[in-house]
């Protein structure tokens, strides 16, 4: 508990750095939210006027404290572009955004994790060199240029992938809003046409957001199990006679899962600055794409509020992975 404490209270100074380097390099991006918002032809009264209603005439400190101030009362500001409080725009695209997220999080371990593991069992075999193959590629893959290759092959050429239109089909109705997630939902409420669906305008979007963390996970997966198979505990299992399957799984994985759990936890906050490119292209309707129409509006309280989001969850997943390395190695928690 002590431990859980301490590395909370560590989370404070580094929320409170993103606080005020995501609200100055707001304060410096091109452009004048006021003359973007009363428009191109707006006389400089009108724009004069929109700017005092948004409080960008006062200065920077005032307006930072009142920027603090409005966040401990849990306002986010209010999204100019959009006409409604961003917590309430938030609330509205978060599960499209987790939905997404989740499901290439699950595609990353699924094939990462075994690939890094065949990789290292199968060392200077075929399989070993598809894995170091897939770790270079993925990983120099630039995330949109693979986006769009996905989206006129797949979709326009080969005609298996539905047009990237958002979550659903235009001729089918979403499911009944439960959880907001359209998969789960669907399974919730028996609605098999939603779910067909929803899984179709899912899955494409999710391997091209998973490409990048499948890379990571493979090769890191790869290191860890090279590094645990050439000690003297696995040849001792071996030499006992017991079966590969145990010796990989049991002794070696086991050993080695701390590092996996790492790099997974890493991946899953680098899933979200992809998320803001992938939901872009595809037409996702989640925050990542909230927040690209914010920044072409230079609209500040989204932008602000997605980011310190974003490294809100980046801490607590980082204490997750801590905890669970002092779950799996009893060292780490009696060294804590």
């Amino acid at each position: 508990m002590r431990t859980v404490v301490r590395r909370v209270m560590a989370m404070i100074p580094a929320l409170l750095g993103v606080l005020v380097a995501v609200f100055l390099l707001t304060r410096v991006l091109p452009g004048d939210p006021a003359r973007t918002l009363a428009g191109e032809q707006a006389d400089a009264a009108t724009v004069e006027r929109i700017r005092e209603q948004m409080g960008l005439d006062r200065p920077l400190p005032e307006q930072f404290v009142s920027y603090v101030g409005a966040l401990l009362r849990g306002d986010l500001g209010f999204a100019w572009h959009t006409g409604r409080p961003v917590v309430e725009d938030i609330a509205t695209r978060l599960p499209a955004t987790i939905e997404l997220g989740l499901a290439a999080l699950l595609i990353a371990i699924a094939v990462g994790v075994p690939l890094g593991i065949a990789g290292a069992v199968r060392r200077g075999r075929i399989i070993d060199h598809v894995t170091r193959i897939v770790s270079l590629a993925g990983a120099s893959m630039p995330l949109f240029w693979l986006g769009l290759l996905v989206i006129a092959v797949f979709a326009f050429q080969l005609g298996v992938a539905p047009a990237p239109i958002g979550r659903i089909g235009d001729d089918v109705l979403p499911p009944t809003r439960i959880t907001g997630l359209y998969v789960l939902d669907s399974l919730l409420s028996g609605d098999t046409v939603a779910l067909g669906s929803s899984l179709q305008h899912l899955i494409w979007p999710a391997m091209v957001l998973a490409t990048g963390a499948t890379a990571m996970i493979a090769r890191m997966t790869r290191s860890a199990m090279l590094e645990v198979l050439g000690q003297d505990y696995i040849r001792t299992a071996d030499a006992k006679g017991l079966p590969p399957a145990t010796v990989v799984v049991k002794h070696a994985f086991r050993n080695a899962s701390p590092a996996v759990l790492t790099v997974v936890g890493l991946e899953l906050g680098q899933l979200l600055g992809g998320a803001v490119l992938t939901e872009t292209i595809y037409s996702w309707p989640g925050v990542g794409s909230y927040v690209t129409q914010s920044i072409l509006a230079t609209d500040y309280a989204p932008v602000q509020a997605f980011t310190l989001l974003a490294a809100a969850i980046f801490l607590v997943v980082n204490l997750l992975v801590d905890l669970g390395h002092a779950a799996i190695d009893p060292r780490i928690r009696h060294a804590a």
